[in-house]
């Protein structure tokens, strides 16, 4: 029997529902993985359903997510597969890592409260009821990928992620298809600078790069996730390499910390899409304060509408 064959038959799979507060549809959830460029390649979308690999309790698991039958539970389906045994911790945080990727737990009735005295945004919100932020797929990933994205063409960055996405190994197949997870903080805490900069070609970003894994392991992703906003952005910007733009990105789309926003180019032209005149600084800034802890919330639906 050759290992391959050995491999296949230790496979192991669990099927979990994740609850997806409402209104959830994850056809939105689809639509924007697959428009999404910095994630280009890493998940399948097709039939309705969504695959991924992901790295948790040190197991790289393959997982497909469908959205659960009618009459059931509202929610997902999620189907974990591993070369070997799935333990209820290994699934547990891959649940809750899931969960939190695609912002099932999010509660966006007070979004939608305030878009009523807001027509503009209101046109926005009832085109998107249903879509929760997708994250990056882990808040360590999109650290890393903050530092590799600054000030080159994407697909050099992209091209930087999976070389060391590669270089860990992290390898699953399902369906047929090569799915690569991730790696956790200690994978790659175990390359040295000298190691990342001949992966990714760049002696800078692997400065920050190994800095910034380093410290990361020293950091409660329960306090990242949950504790006070300042305390976590300080923190935040103490990581090599992280400056008010990249912790900004990381905080929202990589925490879902929606509290606050900051104003740039970009929003100021989905601002002014939306609301149909130029939106300044303090006029966006006034906008935002209408929102309260879902400015950041607000700010990304107008980034989706287009």
């Amino acid at each position: 029997m050759s290992s391959n064959d050995t491999a296949v038959q230790h496979r192991s799979s669990v099927t979990l529902r994740l609850p997806a507060r409402q209104p959830f549809d994850f056809g939105a959830s689809l639509a924007f993985i697959g428009s999404f460029p910095a994630m280009t390649g890493q998940q399948g979308t097709a039939r309705a359903e969504l695959t991924l690999a992901l790295r948790e309790n040190s197991t790289t698991l393959a997982a497909r997510l469908t959205a659960a039958a009618e009459g059931t539970d509202t929610g997902l389906d999620c189907e974990l597969t591993a070369d070997g045994p799935v333990d209820g911790r290994t699934a547990t945080a891959a649940a809750d890592r899931l969960s939190f990727y695609l912002g099932l737990d999010d509660d966006l009735a007070p979004l939608h409260a305030a878009a009523q005295h807001d027509p503009a945004f209101r046109r926005v919100a009832d085109r998107l009821r249903g879509y929760h932020q997708v994250k990056f797929p882990s808040p360590f990933e999109l650290l890393c990928w903050a530092i590799l994205c600054q000030r080159i063409p994407m697909p050099v960055a992209r091209t930087m992620k999976q070389s060391l996405v590669e270089a860990v190994g992290n390898r699953i197949e399902l369906d047929g298809r090569v799915l690569w997870a991730f790696p956790d903080a200690e994978q790659l805490a175990a390359l040295d600078e000298d190691e990342l900069t001949a992966l990714i070609g760049n002696r800078r970003k692997a400065g920050f790069l190994h800095g910034s894994i380093l410290r990361w392991l020293d950091l409660d992703e329960d306090f990242l996730r949950r504790g006070d906003y300042e305390a976590v952005r300080e923190r935040i910007l103490e990581l090599p390499g992280i400056g008010p733009w990249s912790a900004s990105f990381l905080l929202i789309r990589g925490l879902g910390r929606m509290e606050h926003i900051a104003y740039d180019r970009e929003l100021s032209r989905a601002a002014a899409r939306a609301y149909g005149h130029p939106v300044d600084e303090p006029e966006f800034r006034r906008l935002a304060t209408t929102y309260g802890e879902l400015q950041g919330y607000w700010a990304h639906y107008l980034r989706v509408a287009g």
